[in-house]
């Protein structure tokens, strides 16, 4: 693009045409106090703070709306841009309540930040001011709209970015007011993030209310694990207790959102907690409750009654990459072989790395001009990742077809069909959307994780790869073949080898060890009469089923590694203490190999971080990812008719965290299941 050279406060830039006078100041470093811009929002121009005095022009121009123009000169603190946002500041107050001291934006509230730096100390306004209802848009959105200052950002993020355009500013002048058209409820899953872009305290979070205040929270840098896209948050806790969960920056993976799962399942970790060990009792056939030692002492006895592959080990979706390589050598050490971390029932091969990851990269959905969606629902499996699709769709008109369940994913697209033959049918096409593939030089496949979750998830595998080595996805600089995968635990997993050497029947083994495992696929197969000994943080599926519970940790109670669905690896600290006698994972499995003789060799993270990247060096590379080099994978074969499926039927329900959420078990009743009185109004 075209550059030009604009002097802003004496000091000269040069920026590309198109850049309004805000941002280049920015580029220079000066602040220009704003409320209704935001950078990833089209501009508003409502909110008139960011006025500044641009030489020729008659008045005060807003700058977030004017584009910067060749030798333009523009001042940002003459004596008539103070007079002019002193102004601004005093009409905006007219008809704001003085809620300050209850209001739970307070300390975090660009208003008060900035009426501070640039309003008056004094009101000369003693008329009455005006009120609006307050509107009840769901579980999770406190509304208090007399505090609104009509600034749009809710409006625009719900037209814009989630693609549910529910908000919307009614009436004119002094009469104007943000609210539904319908009273109904704010149905995404993006619905959070209006909170955090709301510059007062009109929408606030309505279970976060009268908790805390901002200057009361210890703030911990942490991984999400609801998904596989590794979203980076912040865990802000008081006294030992988790209160908030909010989103970190991260361009290459969340930018600066946060789905609803991630944001308000964080009450889940103070509900159905298992915090002390379990053993059962042979005689009543009930779980009583253990000492550390008399737990470690029956598993030890446990583990060499059944020796080698008559035990079985699975790692279950939310378990941290040094706990299942602590339970790796533990098995190793044991001669049990088999190791499964594909909880789901996934067939796929793993042979190559860039068989089972997300190779363009999340951020890479940036560059892509065309994509095919095969066996998956990126807006519930990876709603950040569908922010980028729908960007992609809706604002550079990029086309999208899906294969598999059909589904609203807030964008238009193409849907070619339910199962993977309506994908063979694609390959042996020359028209149509292949056609707009074979054409497009940075297409792009996202197979999702439901794909493989069937009998001939290797055959799916291999027609996945057929098409992008079809449809010209692999070029020197760009990989258009992508795996989403929904598990946290997963890419980690698979990358260290929790995998069995030769596939074995769990029904078959004597004695079977669950780390972090509830699902229905596992549990289901397990022999009545087989020992099980439960490893996790929640009293859920497995804990039922076990034998032997040992507590473990959540994943804000233990630092520990993922790995995301790119195959990143990212490091979340930990936050709080686990309750009760729980302990980190890894410690529980260090303490329990020395019960069994086989003592493992590492005494703290660090010693276990060492032995970690040492046999798998990607673990080194913290935040970035590794090379993953193209080579055969996948099994040719019969594909089946039957329609491809997703791994998550609930978007807030999808593991032991979320279904103990009081918030998110509210939620799926109000906009999943229709109990929400005024959606049923609303329809």
């Amino acid at each position: 693009m075209p550059k030009l050279t604009i002097t802003i406060n004496d000091s000269e830039i040069e920026v590309e045409a198109g850049t309004s006078i805000l941002e280049a100041a920015k580029q220079l470093g000066i602040e220009i106090p704003h409320f209704c811009y935001h950078d990833r929002l089209s501009p508003a121009g409502n909110c008139r703070m960011c006025l500044v005095e641009l030489e020729g022009a008659p008045k005060p121009v807003a700058s977030c709306c004017m584009n910067a123009g060749d030798k333009m000169v523009v001042r940002t603190n003459s004596e008539k841009v103070k007079k002019s946002r002193n102004g601004v500041m005093e009409l905006m107050l007219v008809n704001h309540p003085l809620d300050c001291p209850i209001c739970d934006q307070g300390g975090e509230c660009d208003l008060q930040d900035q009426a501070v730096a640039y309003g008056y100390d004094r009101s000369r306004y003693h008329e009455s001011k005006r009120a609006v209802p307050n509107k009840d848009v769901g579980p999770l959105i406190k509304t208090i709209m007399t505090r609104c200052i009509n600034c749009t950002r809710c409006v625009r993020f719900g037209e814009e970015i989630a693609g549910t355009p529910v908000l919307g500013q009614m009436n004119r002048g002094e009469d104007a007011e943000i609210g539904t058209f319908i009273e109904t409820a704010v149905s995404t899953e993006l619905s959070g993030n209006l909170i955090d872009i709301c510059p007062v305290g009109a929408l606030t979070s309505r279970p976060f209310a009268f908790t805390a205040r901002p200057w009361e929270l210890e703030h911990t840098k942490s991984v999400d694990v609801h998904d596989g896209l590794g979203v980076n948050i912040r865990v802000d806790s008081r006294a030992g207790e988790v209160m908030r969960v909010q989103p970190r920056l991260n361009e290459n993976i969340n930018q600066e959102w946060l789905d609803d799962r991630a944001r308000f399942s964080c009450d889940g970790l103070k509900h159905k907690r298992l915090d002390r060990p379990y053993v059962r009792n042979t005689e009543t056939g009930k779980l009583e409750p253990a000492s550390w030692e008399e737990a470690f002492t029956a598993a030890a006895e446990k583990l060499k009654t059944f020796k080698g592959d008559n035990i079985a080990a699975f790692a279950g979706d939310l378990a941290d990459v040094e706990s299942m390589i602590a339970l790796k050598d533990l098995m190793h050490d044991m001669k049990c072989s088999n190791l499964e971390c594909r909880v789901d029932g996934a067939r796929f091969d793993t042979s190559s790395r860039a068989g089972y990851v997300f190779n363009s990269s999340i951020a890479g959905v940036d560059r892509a001009d065309a994509v095919l969606i095969v066996g998956s629902n990126p807006r519930w499996e990876a709603a950040l990742l569908n922010t980028r699709l729908r960007a992609a769709a809706v604002k550079r008109h990029v086309p999208v077809a899906l294969i598999g369940k059909k589904v609203d994913l807030s964008y238009p697209y193409e849907y070619l069909g339910e199962g993977p033959r309506d994908l063979e049918k694609l390959l042996q096409s020359k028209s149509g959307f292949a056609k707009v593939l074979q054409d497009a030089n940075t297409p792009m496949i996202i197979v999702g994780a439901g794909a493989f979750a069937r009998e001939d998830g290797e055959a799916v595998q291999a027609l996945a790869r057929c098409a992008a080595e079809t449809f010209g996805m692999l070029k020197e600089e760009w990989n258009g073949f992508n795996v989403l995968h929904h598990a946290a635990s997963r890419v980690g997993a698979i990358e260290i080898g929790f995998l069995p050497e030769k596939p074995f029947k769990t029904e078959e083994a004597g004695l079977v060890y669950l780390l972090n495992v509830d699902t229905p696929e596992v549990l289901g197969d397990i022999h009545p009469h087989s020992c099980v000994i439960y490893q996790g943080h929640h009293g859920d599926k497995g804990a039922a089923r076990a034998d032997i519970i040992f507590p473990g940790a959540a994943y804000t109670e233990k630092s520990g590694i993922y790995m995301n669905t790119e195959g990143r690896p990212q490091m979340a600290l930990k936050a709080v203490d686990p309750p009760g006698e729980a302990r980190e994972d890894w410690k529980i499995l260090r303490a329990l190999s020395g019960y069994c003789k086989r003592t493992l060799r590492y005494d703290d993270l660090a010693q276990l971080h060492k032995r970690l990247v040492a046999e798998f060096p990607q673990f080194d590379l913290m935040d970035e990812v590794a090379v993953a080099f193209w080579e055969g994978f996948g099994k040719a074969g019969e594909v089946s008719a039957a329609p491809f499926k997703s791994p998550v039927e609930d978007f807030y329900l999808t593991n032991v965290i979320t279904t103990s959420s009081p918030t998110m078990q509210e939620c799926s009743k109000a906009f999943l299941h229709k109990e929400d009185p005024l959606a049923e109004a609303a329809e």
